[in-house]
């Protein structure tokens, strides 16, 4: 399996997660992912109190082509503030927040259906 350098252009499902890390697109990665449309990129994010409008900014890039953002919070799940959420909404962007594991299930239901669909994903150990 290759490991994950950066960025991967395409759309993929995630074939695993844990071990705080994901595997997608027949590589592997530690540490969190943002997922969107164009491809999924190393996400420099540990915990959900460091998710911020900056950290989102590849998501609002490509708002054109997302209607909904699933945030994977880590283990446990925690509540997407209005500093967050209105921002991405007036970008016509509906957000979720969900624990991490619930979060990438949930992502790949919704890019086998495909829906127009990003996610930001924490790691968990």
């Amino acid at each position: 399996m290759a490991r994950f350098d950066g960025f991967v252009p395409g759309r993929w499902p995630l074939d695993a997660i844990g071990a705080g890390g994901f595997r997608f697109a027949e590589m592997s990665h530690k540490g969190s992912i943002l997922v969107t449309p164009s491809g999924i990129r190393i996400w420099p994010v540990a915990q959900f109190s460091e998710v911020t409008l900056a950290s989102l900014q590849p998501v609002l890039d490509e708002a054109e082509a997302i209607d909904f953002l699933i945030i994977g919070t880590g283990a446990d799940i925690a509540f997407v503030p209005p500093a967050l959420r209105e921002p991405l909404k007036r970008a016509g962007i509906t957000v979720e927040g969900m624990a991490t594991g619930a979060a990438a299930r949930t992502y790949n239901v919704l890019v086998g259906e495909d829906r127009r669909v990003a996610a930001a994903l924490i790691a968990i150990p």
